[in-house]
């Protein structure tokens, strides 16, 4: 039987030492590697690539530190590429403690001691080590720093984390580093999409970045071919290869210069930017709302344009298009030429505060359809006026006399403009800009009533919003630039369905340039508005059409004037042909299907009053109308007159019908009588009354109210929800055919004679009932309204 010496004590005491101190070591590397550490890109300024809505490249900045550096996750890099760098670089990277001690022999007996090429037999984690530590590796003691951070490296991280690291650090030539963005500005692509010849050029590059491409051309030199060649033959020993990778090295390999990358509007990057200032981290990507291809073609058309009106002294302009089903900004143009010092260039005009001329009158007559103070043909009066110590003129300096809301904002009428901002209350014109977020204004006394006429400033980018309002049904929201940018989920409802609607088909008449009738309309109608500053420094065009809003500013940033920046003339052609380009590119462009508003009705109108037809009217119309809000009254231009036959003076009752006739008379006011006669169109006066009663036709009886009762309380139960209303009726006279209905002056709308029309009061209170036939007779009694639960 063999037997075995037993061990002495000193010999086990050994022995759990060894074991304990093993222990001990083994506790410290899990005890390093768990301990929290700062992720590698921790402390790396990084670039931000920006692309479109489409993914197309647009502009790739530098880092804090003027490089180019991308951080890419490993998991995002072709295994191809991985592959090539540990075969060119350390085949044992996942079994080295971060040093190779027989690589590390090697470089020193031929550095030192053969006297060779100096060689450092770095591994990828050594290197890593220099590269986060700035170390000095050409001496002794800085390669002995170097492998004590290396195992600092391996004790901390994982070799996925360090491998990550090492290609995200990396240099690749000229000013770029790491693989992301070496293989973005080199090869046009991300890096899991490198094929084999461009990821063995990628793994070779960092080892002589500065001799492997020319500095000036970026051409690829024969020492960076003939190293990605050799490479490609230790690949093959080690993977197995197809014929058509054999065929991808005889392809001439082209590598993209850093000054080739594009960079597309570059007004609207430089605005995000300065939005979201660049900070130390990795998201590096921005995707934006821009088009690229609406870019471009904006960029040319407004590049054709100051080409061809240079000689008129057109030097600049800026454009603006946004999407109005998400707000999101097209096509951004700040100005004719970002790099052109003469215009100041770099300025982005689509965020100057500008004078918008007549540019926000829609929004006027917007608020007065909002409040009752006219509606869409409304006859407004173009004559000589003054409002307290302002007496606004004309652009032209005429005088239109009588004009629809419709045409008055069609032509820029200054004087109908004024007048309903006149009469606007909660808000006012003032309230309604501050309300719509425009910034940096004055008090509302500082502009008083010529802040319709432009004498505040807004942005391309306020005005924007504002018409996109008007296509979203009166809902503002704001632009966005990123599609991360939150959409707006509570609506801010500054106008109404119904007043936002009006406004646009208001703009939809105005015609275009050079418009005739015999010429086909456009195949998407176009809602439009000039406007020209004073002293003629800015010309604006804006509109609605299809899906997009289109802002066009004309001027000089530096505010010279000149005598063609007016809106119709110089904004309006390059608004056009942007448009008319658009609809070329994209012949599949419609309008969003929008729900047309409810309470909108329509009505008959005396088209040269605007107000509702008598029998005596000589051309009817009709037009848009909000029941219980929009202002519509009985016609009163055309009015019959009873003549005597003998004498043709009016006749006085009681009449006998065979010596008297009715004619039917205009009956204008003096101020707009005096226009037609200065515009030679003198108007027919109507002849003198000497009757007690004036003269006017009063044969008949006016309608009588039975319903409701006069001085009458009305208890209403608002748990019926809106069941419970108030009949309307009237007694009429055999002659009339119609009776109009009005409470506290707001029309609610009309019946036949013998009918009646229901009303639901809202509101407490009380209420003055109005009947008016067709004849313009009427009858009317107040009520008291009380609602109950």
């Amino acid at each position: 039987m063999i037997t075995f010496p037993a061990f002495s004590k000193t010999a086990k005491r050994q022995l759990q030492n060894i074991a304990m101190a093993v222990f001990l070591l083994v506790l410290i590397m899990v005890a390093c590697r768990l301990w929290p550490h700062p992720p590698l890109s921790q402390g790396q300024p990084f670039s931000t690539v920006y692309y479109d809505r489409q993914g197309t490249l647009m502009r790739i900045t530098l880092a804090n530190d003027d490089r180019y550096r991308l951080w890419t996750p490993l998991e995002q890099v072709s295994p191809l590429a991985v592959k090539s760098l540990l075969l060119h670089e350390d085949r044992g990277f996942y079994y080295n403690p971060g040093f190779n001690p027989f690589s590390l022999m090697r470089g020193f007996w031929r550095s030192y001691i053969a006297g060779g090429k100096m060689q450092g037999g770095s591994t990828i984690t050594m290197q890593l080590a220099r590269m986060r530590w700035h170390l000095n590796t050409r001496t002794p003691s800085g390669k002995f720093m170097q492998v004590l951070r290396a195992v600092q490296l391996e004790l901390s991280y994982s070799k996925h984390d360090i491998l990550e690291a090492y290609l995200n650090n990396a240099p690749y030539g000229r000013n770029i580093e790491s693989i992301g963005a070496a293989s973005l500005i080199y090869f046009n692509k991300a890096p899991k999409y490198l094929t084999l010849p461009e990821a063995m050029t990628l793994a070779v590059l960092p080892q002589s970045p500065s001799n492997r491409i020319d500095p000036k051309t970026g051409v690829v030199g024969a020492a960076l071919t003939q190293a990605r060649n050799r490479l490609f033959l230790r690949w093959q020993a080690h993977y197995a290869t197809d014929s058509s990778q054999l065929s991808l090295f005889r392809l001439p390999l082209a590598m993209r210069q850093p000054e080739r990358m594009p960079y597309i509007a570059p007004h609207f990057i430089e605005q995000l930017r300065q939005q979201n200032p660049q900070v130390i981290r990795t998201d590096t990507r921005i995707d934006t709302t821009l088009d690229a291809g609406l870019q471009r073609l904006t960029e040319r058309q407004v590049n054709a344009f100051i080409t061809r009106n240079t000689n008129r002294g057109i030097h600049n302009a800026a454009v603006l298009l946004v999407d109005t089903r998400d707000m999101g900004v097209r096509a951004l143009v700040g100005s004719a030429d970002y790099y052109n010092r003469a215009i100041q260039g770099q300025v982005n005009g689509t965020n100057a505060k500008r004078s918008p001329g007549s540019a926000l009158k829609p929004f006027i007559y917007a608020l007065g359809m909002e409040q009752g103070v006219l509606h869409p043909m409304t006859i407004l009066k173009d004559v000589p006026s003054a409002f307290g110590a302002y007496a606004p003129e004309n652009f032209d300096r005429r005088f239109l006399g009588p004009v629809t809301a419709t045409d008055a904002l069609n032509f820029s009428r200054n004087i109908p403009a004024v007048y309903v901002a006149s009469q606007l209350r909660q808000p006012t014109f003032y309230q309604f800009l501050r309300l719509s977020g425009i910034a940096n204004m004055s008090g509302e006394n500082h502009y008083g009533l010529s802040l319709v006429l432009g004498g505040g400033e807004v942005t391309m980018q306020e005005l924007a919003k504002l018409y996109a309002l008007l296509a979203n049904r009166g809902v503002l929201q704001p632009l966005r630039m990123q599609k991360s940018d939150p959409r707006q989920t509570v609506p801010v409802r500054l106008l109404s369905e119904e007043a936002s609607f009006m406004t646009l088909d208001m703009l939809r008449q105005h015609r275009r340039p050079g418009d005739t009738l015999a010429q086909a309309p456009s195949s998407l109608p176009v809602y439009w508005k000039t406007g020209t500053s004073w002293g003629f420094r800015d010309a604006w065009s804006v509109g609605v059409f299809g899906p997009y809003v289109l802002v066009v500013w004309e001027g000089n940033f530096d505010s010279k004037g000149n005598n063609v920046f007016v809106g119709a003339e110089a904004a309006a052609p390059l608004f056009f042909n942007i448009i008319d380009n658009i609809n070329a590119s994209y012949p599949d462009l419609q309008e969003p299907e929008r729900p047309f508003p409810k309470r909108l009705k329509r009505v008959d109108i005396c088209l040269a009053s605007g107000d509702l037809p008598t029998p005596w009217c000589q051309q009817k119309g009709k037009t848009w109308f909000i029941p219980g809000k929009s202002p519509i009254k009985v016609d009163t231009v055309y009015r019959p007159v009873r003549l005597d036959k003998l004498t043709g003076e009016v006749a006085c009752p009681p009449y006998e019908e065979d010596e008297t006739r009715t004619e039917v008379f205009e009956f204008w006011p003096s101020d707009l009588a005096n226009v037609f006669a200065q515009a030679g169109l003198p108007k027919r006066k109507p002849p003198a009354n000497h009757c007690k009663d004036e003269g006017a036709d009063v044969s008949g009886n006016p309608p009588r109210i039975t319903s409701p009762l006069k001085n009458t309380t009305y208890t209403l139960r608002q748990s019926l929800q809106g069941r419970d209303r108030i009949a309307f009726n009237a007694v009429t006279d055999a002659d009339s055919k119609t009776v109009y209905w009005f409470v506290d002056d707001i029309y609610l709308g009309s019946s036949a004679s013998k009918s009646a029309i229901n009303w639901r009061p809202i509101n407490n209170g009380q209420y003055r009932i109005r009947a008016v036939d067709d004849h313009g007779r009427a009858d009317s009694r107040l009520v008291n309204i009380e609602i109950v639960n």
